[in-house]
């Protein structure tokens, strides 16, 4: 295989704006509690290596650990290993090795990847100089002007701002719809991978030409994952866009969002029976995380209810049963709870319509403000 040389790199804004593919060498445990969207993790050492290596050097020093390491990542173990990076630099010939801190590990597999003929560049700095990166623009997007969308639940907020050009979907990026029955199928992932992804679309979209964000109406909390807190305390101050859609259009979107698009999810990832039996289980959950909320009497009607529209569900193939527990969901539960939190953001509304009103009122508000 040959890869043409190419220098070390701390251009960190190129690395993200282009999605220049990433080797990650740290151990599995540092990968998973936070890595880059386009990074794929190939450990010099595995967790065990690296928990024997770290406890050495704290007691013995840097000679002694870095002996420990190249005698634990040896022979055949280190020929497989070896292997593998050659595989990825041959699948990945515009990337880059990245270690915790550019340090170490990162040099020793440049070498041996040298001595296997190869000669494959790596970042300057490594995790931590990118991740700092990514935090800065996290701190400087949050200054920019922003703009939230309100409204009852159902009236259409996430698709909102996924057709603006501006539009920043929190909820798409933390993999969870920010609700109790807001967990997707793609499961969430490690509080730094959230951030890390939102400031990679933040710097693209501003790299764009985006002077300006859309953001949805959302808690702190979604689902595992918070809101970065430059950001949130921004979307605190910004002002709000309410959509006022009928009750009827709100519970056709939930309808078609939460009972028939999951079914189909649930479906297709598991088969018809497991599939059935997943998304049935999926609908019980949300119900039961705000049992205490709804009262023990309203979450068991609605618990029986929901029975019932499944057994419908399964038995016809029409959802339409379900709306004997989404209609009282709302009614008694969500709308009074958002109207709640709607009247303390009062006067920062600026603008109040249905949907097709607000969208048209936020593309002319983007302009106005440096759109």
């Amino acid at each position: 295989m040959t890869v043409q040389h190419r220098a070390d790199s701390n251009d960190y804004r190129q690395i993200f704006l282009q999605d220049v593919p990433l080797i990650d060498v740290r151990a599995p445990i540092e990968f998973n509690a936070g890595a880059f969207p386009q990074a794929v993790n190939l450990p010099l050492m595995d967790d065990r290596e690296r928990q024997a290596v770290g406890t050495c050097y704290k007691q013995h020093g840097q000679q002694q650990a870095i002996a420990l390491g190249h005698s634990l990542v040896n022979g055949k173990v280190r020929q497989a290993r070896t292997e593998a990076w050659l595989a990825a630099c041959a699948e990945r010939p515009a990337g880059y090795i990245y270690c915790f801190r550019g340090g170490l590990r990162s040099q020793l597999v440049q070498q041996w990847l040298r001595e296997a003929g190869v000669d494959y560049p790596r970042i300057v700095g490594g995790y931590k100089a990118l991740r700092h990166y990514l935090l800065n623009i996290l701190e400087y997007s949050a200054e920019l002007p922003m703009v939230i969308v309100g409204g009852n639940t159902g009236c259409g907020k996430t698709l909102m701002v996924n057709e603006l050009s501006n539009g920043i979907d929190l909820e798409g990026l933390a993999r969870h719809r920010g609700s109790s029955f807001g967990r997707t199928l793609a499961g969430q992932s490690a509080q730094i991978d959230f951030e890390n992804r939102l400031a990679v679309l933040l710097l693209k979209k501003q790299h764009g030409g985006c002077r300006q964000w859309v953001l949805e109406d959302e808690s702190r909390l979604i689902g595992a994952n918070s809101v970065p807190l430059p950001v949130f305390n921004r979307m605190q101050q910004a002002p709000v866009a309410v959509i006022d859609d009928p009750f009827e259009v709100r519970l056709a979107r939930l309808q078609a969002e939460y009972i028939d698009d999951m079914h189909q999810a649930f479906t297709r990832a598991y088969g018809e029976q497991d599939g059935w039996q997943r998304y049935g289980e999926y609908l019980h959950h949300g119900l039961f995380a705000i049992r205490r909320r709804l009262g023990m009497e309203r979450y068991q009607l609605l618990t029986q209810r929901l029975e019932w529209a499944l057994q419908f569900q399964h038995a016809s193939g029409s959802s339409n049963a379900h709306q004997e527990w989404l209609v009282p969901l709302l009614q008694y539960y969500y709308d009074p709870m958002y109207r709640f939190q709607l009247e303390k953001k009062a006067q920062r509304i600026v603008f109040r319509g249905n949907y097709a009103e607000v969208r048209e009122f936020l593309m002319t508000y983007s302009q106005k403000n440096g759109e």
